[in-house]
């Protein structure tokens, strides 16, 4: 029975059904990475062929973002309407489907916006593919943490974030290529029905992962049984089916960490240009590749974390050390080809060292990961703001690293326990990426001169991290009161 062969994977057996299932599930993290930092690209075409204001040309990053929220908020109302979970009645591959194809949906629309030059088609068609985002992430980020061990949840969900990364790295340059590929050096236009072919492309992509989805071996439902949970010395005490979604504490302060999770890597990336351009005097041309570099060091976090994920022991810690560096060759790479100067970036390798030794110092504990990784957060902006050339631009580029694993663990702990409110959770907590763009205004508007100005502005990053770093304390006192750790060798109340 299809039940029984999931249980007995939580038993350490049949592992390598769960493997294939796991590889087919992290392809959505890639398209979540590949479209949104290719949202980039999209922003100085539209804003040159329509003649927009800056705030303007913003709106199709706050489209994409914002439509995680009205897409969490749906799914949340329809299901309390319906007292039952959406997930768990028409299954998670199936909605993972059916996400990938509203998606399809919003791509159809860059046709007609190309063909007319009408910026509301697109923004609309980048709100549709953000919706199906938003249910694809409300199933599969939780299945990612449940598809094994849940002590090592967290790993896994760093894994499928590296996915998500190597989406991020890539996206920008194969749309760019897409779009300004006919263009000579001398002209640095586009026409705008240039724009449709890689999203079309990238629609015909979303319907034949969804069929793969559709007649995959993923499970359709969460396994709800005890047995799987207490090998990772985690104890339900509570009948979570009488219990509000928000009676539970770790869920409650777990958005508010998601918020500033979020707003902290989208602003520090979104404001790094102008840090640039104001304090060094770079061109556009040459911030492009330190900006790379950030979303890259994301994906370097992410394989150092995930290495976890593929073995133990001794293969663990060589893979730890391994697959951080595969991934900055793959910044280097990606960059070389483009005839981008890599050599500024050669020392950056000794700052991935940090991130090798933190990965270690946290012991597979999502909470102290949490914690050692916010408290470098911290460091890194501080060292950024107080400092002058290459030492400054790579403070804060790191933060790129520290964020890294923050997501999972973050999500890891705030679903922890919630056992049938797990997929209310899980939405809840995706309606918060709308971080990304309010903390990011934030920042924004305290950057002029009259304000904070460009570099002191990264004390909003500093608050967010100071909470993050709360939340790590005050988690592991909340999960231990309900009788849940994911702390190995460590008794459960």
């Amino acid at each position: 029975m299809p039940g029984c062969r999931f249980c007995v994977y939580f038993k350490g057996r049949n592992s390598l059904y769960m493997s294939r299932s796991l590889l087919t599930l992290i392809t959505v993290f890639f398209f979540w990475g590949f479209v949104a930092a290719s949202n980039d690209i999209l922003i100085p075409v539209f804003k040159e062929h329509l003649n927009l204001e800056q705030w303007q040309a913003q709106l199709i990053s706050f489209a994409f973002y914002i439509a995680y929220t009205v897409g969490s908020l749906i799914y949340y109302l329809i299901s309390a309407s319906r007292g039952r979970d959406i997930l768990n009645e028409i299954g998670y591959k199936n909605g993972i489907a059916l996400g990938l194809v509203i998606s399809a949906v919003g791509t159809l629309l860059f046709v007609p916006a190309a063909n007319n030059g009408s910026f509301a088609l697109m923004i609309s068609g980048l709100f549709i593919v953000g919706l199906g985002f938003s249910l694809q992430q409300t199933a599969a980020n939780p299945l990612a943490i449940n598809m094994g061990d849940p002590a090592k949840g967290s790993q896994r969900l760093s894994l499928a974030g590296g996915i998500n990364n190597v989406g991020t790295t890539i996206g920008p340059v194969l749309v760019s290529l897409a779009i300004f590929g006919s263009v000579s050096s001398e002209n640095t236009t586009a026409s705008m029905e240039s724009i449709k072919i890689p999203y079309l492309i990238l629609g015909a992509a979303f319907i034949l992962v969804a069929l793969l989805f559709k007649f995959s071996s993923i499970p359709d439902q969460l396994e709800n049984d005890k047995s799987g949970i207490e090998e990772a010395s985690v104890i339900d005490s509570d009948s979570s089916a009488s219990r509000s979604v928000f009676s539970y504490p770790q869920l409650r302060m777990g958005m508010i960490a998601i918020f500033l999770y979020v707003g902290v890597e989208v602003s520090t990336a979104g404001n790094l240009s102008d840090y640039l351009k104001q304090e060094f005097g770079m061109k556009t041309s040459e911030v492009a590749p330190f900006i790379s570099l950030f979303w890259a060091s994301l994906m370097i976090g992410r394989w150092t974390s995930a290495a976890g994920a593929f073995a133990g022991g001794k293969v663990k810690m060589i893979l730890g050390f391994i697959l951080p560096y595969l991934a900055f060759g793959l910044f280097l790479f990606v960059n070389f080809i483009v005839n981008h100067d890599i050599r500024p970036f050669y020392y950056y390798a000794f700052i991935i060292a940090v991130v090798i030794i933190a990965d270690l110092l946290s012991r597979e504990k999502p909470a102290l990961q949490l914690l050692i990784f916010s408290l470098l957060g911290i460091a890194a902006l501080m060292v950024g703001m107080f400092s002058t050339g290459m030492i400054s631009i790579y403070a804060f580029i790191s933060v790129g690293l520290f964020c890294s694993t923050l997501w999972p663990c973050i999500f890891t702990l705030a679903i922890a326990g919630l056992g049938k409110k797990t997929n209310q959770g899980s939405g809840l907590l995706i309606m918060m990426i709308m971080g990304g763009g309010l903390i990011s205004l934030l920042q924004g508007y305290l950057s002029a001169d009259h304000l904070l100005g460009i570099r002191f502005s990264y004390w909003v990053g500093v608050i967010c991290f100071a909470y993050l770093a709360f939340y790590a304390l005050r988690v592991n006192n909340v999960l231990r009161s309900q009788g849940i750790t994911y702390n190995k060798g460590q008794e459960s109340h």
